[in-house]
């Protein structure tokens, strides 16, 4: 179990919808602030309240992260993720991104298209994310603190059968792998236990 909970410079945590994501990103913040010496821990949320139900949803993950970390501070960043983690990446700051979807998500179906660049009617999804991608990817490999990222793994089950969908699945998919490939350790998460797939040198 110490294994499972050490800390890597970078690590993508990737799984299903209630695996325990979320919960092994907190608990590496938290082994982060333990070692006191005046370390912080900043989480990046991505997500946007877009109606009851995920209003609901966000109150009760900031309920439960502030009894599990509660020193930890919160920045709300629904799109320039990679500009949040060069502002606020620092040698004795951990930083968390919850989650790497939910960003995906706001660029390339937003509920209010205005926000991106170009909102025409039937453009492809990926190009679109491109630019934000590399940009994250460059964030990643510069960040001069700790950095973890949480995501979902989406692409195991049936193949959706809208185009949009599809081309969304796709498009989280060569993220997941972008990511993983900066990151020094992958983490796949399942009923709440860690599978290290990728370890840090």
């Amino acid at each position: 179990m110490a294994e499972a909970f050490s800390l890597a410079r970078s690590e993508l945590i990737l799984g299903g919808q209630k695996s325990g994501k979320s919960r092994r990103a907190e608990l590496l913040a938290r082994t982060w602030l333990e070692r006191g010496g005046g370390r912080e821990a900043v989480l990046i949320a991505t997500a946007q309240p877009w109606d009851a139900e995920l209003q609901a949803r966000i109150a009760r993950h900031q309920a439960d992260r502030a009894v599990r970390v509660p020193s930890m501070r919160t920045l709300e960043e629904p799109l320039h993720l990679a500009q949040a983690i060069q502002v606020h990446s620092a040698p004795d700051t951990l930083l968390v991104v919850d989650c790497l979807t939910l960003w995906l998500t706001n660029w390339l179906m937003p509920m209010h298209p205005k926000v991106l660049p170009s909102s025409e009617p039937n453009q492809p999804l990926a190009p679109v994310s491109v630019e934000y991608i590399a940009l994250l990817l460059e964030a990643i490999a510069a960040a001069p603190g700790p950095l973890v990222l949480v995501g979902n793994e989406i692409g195991l089950g049936v193949i959706p059968m809208g185009a949009e969908v599809r081309a969304f699945v796709d498009a989280l998919g060569l993220l997941n792998q972008q990511v993983a490939q900066r990151c020094e350790r992958f983490t796949l998460m399942a009923a709440g236990l860690p599978l290290t797939l990728k370890a840090a040198d």
